[in-house]
C-alpha cells in the first residue's frame, strides 16, 4: 500500500511539471503560453481555465485571446504592455486557475451520412485499417469527442481524439475543394468542414448542419470545451434534413 500512494504521489508531481506553464513571445505584439508540447485533455483544461479567468476578469489592453490544444496566444497593445510586464501580470492569473470552474460541457450531436460520394474516402480508410465500412463507420460514431479549439476556418473545431484503431494520417495531396458540411480525420483528430475549402482531411461522411451561421448567436455550432457524437443517418435523412 505505501508503494502505491508513493506511485500516485510521483504521477500527480509528474503531471504537474508536465504542465507548468512556459511563456515565449510570438510577436512585439503578442505572448504565447504552453502548457505542453503535447495533446493532451489535462494541458487543454488549463487553457481553457485561463481563457475563461481572462475573460471574467479581462485585463485592459488585450486586444484577443486564442486558443490552441496545449496553449493559449495573447495579443496585446505594445502601447500598454511588453511582454516581460505582461507574463509578470499571467502569473498572477495562472496561481488561480485551481480555482476556475469550468462550465459543464454541453452534448452536440452531428448526423452524419457515411460513405458513397459524401464519405469519398471511407472505403480506403477501412481497407487502411483492415476493418469493414460497417466497423469504421461505428469506430467513428462510437466515441464522444472533445472541441479542443477552434480554427482554421471560422466554425472549424478541431475534435478529439479518434478511436486508436482510427487514427489515419492525412492524403498525400489535399483536395483543391472539400463540400460543406465534409466530415474528416487527420491524425487521431476529425472535423467538419464549415464551407468549401481545400483540405487534406480524409473524409468519412457529410452532416447537413450548419457549422457557421451569421444569423446564429454564436456563429458557431460548436465551442471550445463542447462534447460532440457523430450520429449516422441514411440518404434519405440526409435529404429531409438538408431542405428543412
Amino acid at each position: 500500500m505505501p508503494a502505491k500512494k508513493s506511485s500516485g504521489r510521483a504521477s500527480s508531481l509528474k503531471l504537474k511539471k508536465e504542465l507548468s506553464p512556459r511563456f515565449e513571445p510570438a510577436s512585439d505584439q503578442s505572448l504565447l503560453i504552453y502548457f505542453s508540447h503535447k495533446i493532451t485533455i489535462e494541458a487543454n483544461e488549463q487553457v481553457r481555465k485561463l481563457l475563461r479567468l481572462l475573460e471574467l476578469e479581462a485585463l485592459a489592453g488585450i486586444r484577443n485571446l486564442h486558443p490552441a490544444y496545449c496553449s493559449l496566444l495573447v495579443k496585446f497593445d505594445p502601447l500598454k504592455w511588453q511582454h516581460e510586464k505582461l507574463e509578470k501580470e499571467l502569473h498572477r492569473y495562472l496561481g488561480c486557475l485551481d480555482k476556475v470552474q469550468l462550465p459543464e460541457p454541453r452534448l452536440v450531436e452531428i448526423p452524419v451520412c457515411y460513405g458513397g460520394e459524401y464519405g469519398p474516402d471511407l472505403e480506403e480508410v477501412a481497407s487502411l485499417h483492415g476493418i469493414t465500412l460497417e466497423e469504421t463507420i461505428k469506430l467513428h460514431s462510437s466515441a464522444t469527442y472533445l472541441v479542443y479549439f477552434l480554427g482554421f476556418v471560422p466554425g472549424f473545431a478541431y475534435l478529439g481524439e479518434l478511436p486508436r484503431a482510427l487514427v489515419t494520417p492525412r492524403l498525400a495531396s489535399p483536395r483543391k475543394k472539400v463540400p460543406v458540411g465534409s466530415v474528416g480525420i487527420a491524425g487521431n483528430q476529425t472535423g467538419v468542414y464549415p464551407f468549401e475549402t481545400p483540405g487534406g482531411w480524409r473524409l468519412l461522411g457529410r452532416t447537413p448542419v450548419s457549422m457557421f451561421r451569421t444569423d446564429r448567436a454564436g456563429l458557431s455550432l460548436l465551442s471550445i470545451g463542447d462534447r460532440v457524437r457523430f450520429v449516422p443517418i441514411s440518404r434519405e435523412r440526409f435529404a429531409e434534413l438538408n431542405r428543412a
